[in-house]
């Protein structure tokens, strides 16, 4: 009996180590768990990927598309900045373009003679204060502070994602001295050296630098103006030659001996066309307001003028016809010499296709032959200067201008045209230039959006999440989360079965 109890005893007896159907199910639930946090995690961020440990490669292409997008959302931002930077010089330079059109339409306007000196002068008013206009203008035209017009502009226009992807830009100096259409104010000032009846300069052209200009004069040789030589015969006592004087008046010019002695004329009289004669005139005097001078003489045999009148008699007349040389400091001659009669009172010197040019006014009577220099002046200028521009390509000192082209005079005012002309295409030119550009940059931000918007779908599909896919597996691990729970409660009710044994 007390063997057999023994036995019943030993029969009922369990050890237990550990809950092993416990520790499986709360691993399980851990897992699910996990998996469900990762879920909700893709699900509230919109991303596949929220660490390297999602998809180590899928990461590493993800992140270099997105700094290719972002790089390509940026060149797009650039060239519009580019484009709005040429829209902001374009428009400056269409007034630039308008004023050009205008100064062009006063040129022409002084160009006729039918203006006088004070209409003229109302004119050149205006063409100062355009030009004026035109360098402000180039002066202020900014975008971010950057002067866009003062000349030496060059501008890199990054329009990629990746390193050298750039396009290149410049803008010319649009200044009106530049252009060529902004004059200088220049002191005529006292010439000196010899009397050379020069009075003084006026209606300086646009060429002219400060430097010291010289005029040289000279009388023309017969050579270069002919001499005119009356041939005929005594009528009624009295000598009367006619021939036709090619100089400055192309008249018919008669002559008539009036005095003789011992043979030899010593005095005529003369007429110019349907002028009165003047009488009394002596050998050597200038014929008065002519520029010519008798220098000839008849010789006669005997005292008797009228026998011997009919025989023939010679006698010359040669032009006083001058000539003006502009040179400029380094000796040499600006333009063609200029010849000019005695009657004259002014005359432009120098070289109209440049601009290069002074008006002299003068005593014709005065006028020296020279050979050389006889007239000297320094030219000085005022104002009208570019923009200095920097090493760096900065700004370091604006353009000036004091005065617009010259218009106030006939020659002067047909030589601007010309002039502007040239300022007008400069200008066109430039527009063309920044359009083209313009258009470019326009194609470009087209190219780049594509570009990025192409990109940005590629990225999505690597790193976006899949929102109907991640909910379902949301949704699975949810419910295994809550069937984990329920048996963890189960596998914690086995041990409590053997605690009931002990009780």
């Amino acid at each position: 009996m007390e063997a057999g109890h023994r036995n019943s005893r030993r029969n009922v007896y369990m050890i237990i180590n550990h809950n092993l159907m416990a520790m499986n199910t709360h691993r399980q639930l851990g897992m699910n768990n996990t998996a469900g946090s990762k879920s909700l995690e893709k699900l509230s961020s919109g991303f596949r990927i929220n660490r390297a440990g999602d998809d180590a490669a899928g990461l590493a292409i993800s992140e270099k598309m997105r700094g290719q997008i972002r790089g390509l959302s940026q060149a797009s931002r650039n060239a519009q900045d580019g484009i709005s930077l040429i829209q902001t010089a374009e428009g400056a330079l269409n007034e630039t373009h308008a004023i050009l059109q205008r100064m062009r339409e006063l040129a022409v306007q002084s160009a006729t003679d039918t203006n006088t000196a004070a209409d003229r002068s109302k004119i050149q008013a205006e063409v100062d204060q355009l030009a004026k206009e035109i360098t402000r203008i180039s002066n202020t035209t900014e975008f971010n502070t950057r002067n866009l017009l003062a000349g030496g502009l060059k501008t890199i226009f990054h329009i990629g994602a990746n390193q050298g992807q750039n396009v290149d830009s410049s803008i010319g100096a649009m200044d009106a001295f530049t252009l060529g259409v902004a004059g200088y104010q220049v002191g005529a000032g006292t010439f000196t050296a010899g009397n050379t009846g020069i009075a003084g300069a006026s209606d300086f052209g646009a060429g002219l630098t400060a430097q010291t200009y010289s005029i040289d004069t000279v009388i023309a040789t017969a050579a270069d103006n002919g001499t005119l030589t009356a041939t005929g015969g005594l009528q009624g006592g009295v000598g009367s030659f006619t021939g036709t004087y090619n100089g400055d008046s192309n008249q018919v010019l008669q002559i008539r001996i009036a005095a003789h002695s011992s043979g030899t004329a010593t005095s005529i009289d003369y007429k110019l066309g349907d002028a009165d004669w003047v009488t009394n005139h002596a050998v050597g005097d200038e014929i008065a307001g002519t520029g010519l001078t008798w220098t000839g003489s008849g010789t006669y045999t005997d005292d008797d003028v009228t026998y011997k009148a009919t025989r023939g008699i010679t006698t010359s007349l040669t032009a006083a016809v001058y000539s003006a040389q502009l040179i400029d400091g380094d000796g040499d001659n600006v333009g063609n010499a200029v010849t000019f009669g005695h009657s004259a009172t002014s005359v432009v010197i120098g070289n109209a296709n440049t601009g290069e040019t002074m008006r002299i006014s003068f005593t014709a009577g005065n006028v020296v032959t020279s050979g050389a220099t006889d007239a000297t002046q320094v030219i000085t200028t005022t104002g009208s200067t570019a923009a200095s521009i920097g090493a760096n390509g900065e700004v370091s000192a604006k353009a000036t201008v004091s005065a617009g082209i010259n218009v106030s005079s006939q020659v002067a005012a047909d030589t601007a045209i010309t002039v502007i002309n040239n300022a007008l295409e400069t200008v066109s030119a430039e527009r063309a230039k920044l359009g083209a550009m313009q258009n470019r940059l326009e194609h470009t931000i087209a190219n780049l959006d594509t570009s990025a918007e192409n990109l940005q779908a590629s990225e999505s599909r690597i790193r976006d999440v899949d929102m109907a896919k991640e909910m379902m597996e949301f949704t699975k691990n949810s419910i295994l989360q809550q069937a984990a729970t329920a048996m963890l409660a189960q596998a914690n009710q086995q041990p409590q079965t053997v605690l009931q044994l002990l009780r």
